[in-house]
């Protein structure tokens, strides 16, 4: 297509070229009997002559003939443009050989030197009127041009006194002049209806690379979804396992060990859901959840996932306390210092790095400090790009993918938190995190304090495919005192359902998970067994789920939702919420 010799792109101009040429006809057939009919006129009442009649007949039975007409009322003309060229080369011949004809019936014999002024003025207009709007296509020119001006320098030769010869040698080299003149216009025109073709082929190459990436990336989120599912079960196990364990030990010289697994396994958990998100951050697909924000519980969060590496490190880790509140998402933005301080240790051979927060007026500062290598000025501008690392042409593992970064440039844009770098080669670098600062007067917290004993419901039903997540589940809820039933499919589920509620204990919470086995609909399920089972029964949806689609189906059921892999507290808090709600008067439940 964007060769200009290409049969398929010449096709495509002559097909242009003729309906243009078609599309002018009506308005050129018009200029042209107006001019023809004004000059046999004028010509008649000169000479009275019978054969200016003659000549003015033929030319208005040629007009009236209308040829344009066919090419309109024919329904397959586009697919023929090479017949309608030549269709209109043959009309467009026949009307200059009767305009050849003006000098010969219309100019008696004699010097009658007004009357060729007057021809040769109406048939040269006639030429340049006609040249502009038939040099469309190339085989007009020479088929209008030709016939017309050479019979006229004919009819002026033939006359053989010196006037008329200097007459006929004018208006033959006009001839040659309107030829090349046509010839230039029409190149300029067919160049300009090629271009307009490449660009029209351009543009449909990229609408088709454009849906090409849009369907990878379609593809993408689908394949994301599926894995983030699939990584997030035993992950969502390994967790309320954990928290059994670590509930088991509490007390013993081993829980020290217990508490630092459950750590290692937010860490991974968070270190999976960063893995999950950064090509749904590129596709604006998260959505933060801003809300007032302690600093210091993060900060201590932070000291306890990264201790123990920098200990290894004999690097020194600094989180200094503060009384600082920001505006944030706090879930994102412990992702976002969490890789700020891991790519501050790892580029730190000697001394430590320190995390510290400054109110200032309506803002925060927070410092990420280290005393590494420092980033050199040619490399500011790249340390935000994916797997760029600088120091490391081996790939190191162990020294990270070089994503870090990308995914903090990411988040601080999408939580609207300006990130600010200054840094010296060898000297240590400085990160800053610009917030907005909140006032921790009337904020309340919503997570119950260390040891308080959380209001749990009596009876809880779980509805999950998964063996190892039944086991993990029933586990946490019997060591808190819970009666749990623990069923695989949705016809287990209303047998349990009906049972309880003949009897005493009726079940108060549904944990349902969304994706259940052989592709069962885990959404549906819950909506219809709480529908069956009356808006008594509380419903919690629990999944690995993250294809934005299904994520907005769950957030339009209204119902509550737990992403895995679920930690241990924030299970028992949501369940304690919803042992709250039947505690609260009917005039607040509604």
């Amino acid at each position: 297509m964007n060769d200009p010799q290409s049969p398929e792109l010449a096709q495509r101009v002559l097909r242009e070229q003729v309906a243009s040429v078609h599309a002018n006809a009506p308005g050129a057939y018009l200029a042209d009997l107006l001019t023809a009919q004004s000059l046999g006129i004028a010509l008649f009442l000169s000479t009275w002559r019978w054969q200016v009649l003659l000549w003015m007949a033929l030319h208005l039975a040629l007009t009236l003939r209308r040829a344009y007409r066919r090419y309109r009322r024919s329904p397959d003309a586009a697919d023929h443009p090479e017949y309608w060229a030549r269709f209109n080369a043959r009309n467009v011949l026949l009307r200059s050989c009767v305009w050849g004809l003006a000098p010969w019936l219309c100019v008696p014999p004699g010097r009658h030197l007004g009357l060729w002024v007057m021809v040769i003025v109406m048939m040269m207009g006639g030429c340049a009127g006609g040249a502009l709007s038939l040099a469309v296509l190339k085989r007009n020119i020479p088929r209008f041009i030709v016939p017309s001006m050479a019979s006229l320098t004919l009819a002026l030769a033939w006359r053989g006194d010196s006037t008329h010869l200097f007459l006929a040698s004018g208006c033959l080299l006009y001839m040659c002049v309107m030829i090349m003149f046509a010839l230039q216009h029409h190149r300029l025109l067919t160049a300009s209806l090629t271009m307009r073709f490449e660009k029209e082929a351009l543009a449909e190459q990229l609408s088709l690379q454009i849906a090409a990436t849009q369907r990878a990336s379609e593809e993408k989120t689908r394949f994301l979804a599926a894995a983030s599912h699939d990584l997030r079960q035993p992950m969502h196990a390994i967790a309320l396992f954990g928290a059994v364990i670590e509930k088991k030990l509490r007390g013993s010289e081993d829980w020290d060990h217990a508490a630092r697994l459950m750590d290692a396994v937010g860490t991974l958990g968070d270190s999976l859901d960063t893995l999950l998100d950064i090509s749904r951050l590129d596709a604006g697909e998260v959505a933060p959840q801003i809300r007032p924000v302690e600093l210091n519980p993060l900060f201590l969060a932070l000291n306890n996932v990264f201790a123990a590496q920098a200990a290894d490190r004999e690097l020194q880790l600094r989180l200094r306390a503060t009384p600082c509140w920001v505006l944030s998402d706090p879930q994102l933005l412990q992702r976002l210092l969490s890789n700020l301080v891991d790519n501050a240790l790892k580029y730190t051979q000697r001394g430590g790095v320190v995390v510290a927060a400054r109110a200032r007026g309506p803002l925060v500062w927070i410092d990420v400090r280290d005393t590494g290598i420092g980033i050199a000025d040619e490399h500011l501008g790249s340390i935000f790009d994916e797997f760029y690392q600088i120091g490391n042409p081996g790939r190191d593992r162990a020294r990270g993918l070089g994503i870090g970064l990308s995914i903090v440039q990411r988040l601080s844009r999408l939580l609207g938190h300006p990130l600010q770098v200054r840094s010296r080669s060898g000297r240590g670098s400085c990160f800053r995190l610009v917030l907005p600062a909140v006032s921790a007067l009337g904020v309340v917290q919503a997570t119950a304090r260390p040891g308080t004993a959380l209001p749990l419901p009596r009876r809880v039903l779980l509805l999950d495919d998964e063996a190892a997540i039944r086991q993990a589940v029933s586990g946490l809820l019997h060591a808190h005192g819970v009666v749990i039933d623990a069923v695989s499919g949705e016809a287990e589920a209303e047998a349990v359902l009906a049972h309880a509620a003949e009897g005493s204990s009726p079940v108060e919470v549904l944990l349902c998970d969304v994706r259940l086995a052989e592709g069962a609909d885990g959404l549906a399920a819950a909506q219809r067994l709480r529908a069956r089972f009356g808006p008594g029964l509380h419903v919690m949806l629990i999944t690995g789920e993250t294809a934005p689609q299904r994520q907005q189906q769950m957030r339009d059921s209204g119902l509550q939702v737990l992403l895995k892999p679920v930690a241990a507290d924030r299970l028992l808090q949501a369940l304690a919420s919803m042992a709250q709600l039947d505690k609260a008067p009917a005039g607040m439940r509604s």
